[in-house]
């Protein structure tokens, strides 16, 4: 079962996505800020991150970079998710080191389809 470290400062996004990335077989491990979702990533070493970028203590853009400048997680991939389509939040996650971008709400089937591209399709159905 592939695991997916979610880091979310919202509750209502935390719930939704979390219940629906389980029932296609994932595990999903939350961290509610920046700082939280580096230090958990190196814990657990999760197959995959989804990175708020609108986060308290260490945004998604710098917790991203941090994590890509340390050897132990450079290579876990990252989908930045954005509330807000501004111009430019796209190249910006990319440029901090993201692997991918998408916008919240999210649209399930696009998502899982980069998440499984991604991490291989080690997941379910």
């Amino acid at each position: 079962m592939a695991r997916i470290l979610y880091v979310e400062d919202n509750d209502d996004n935390i719930y939704m996505l979390q219940r629906r990335l389980q029932k296609h077989g994932f595990e999903v491990v939350v961290a509610r800020d920046g700082a939280a979702g580096v230090e958990l990533a190196r814990q657990c070493r999760p197959d995959l991150i989804l990175m708020d970028l609108g986060l308290p203590i260490l945004d998604g853009w710098e917790a991203t970079r941090v994590l890509k400048g340390d050897p132990a997680t450079q290579a876990i991939p990252v989908i930045a998710l954005s509330a807000h389509a501004m111009a430019g939040d796209r190249t910006q996650a990319l440029e901090a080191g993201c692997n991918d971008y998408d916008l919240k709400p999210v649209d399930m089937p696009r998502l899982l389809g980069k998440i499984r591209r991604l991490i291989g399709g080690e997941a379910g159905p």
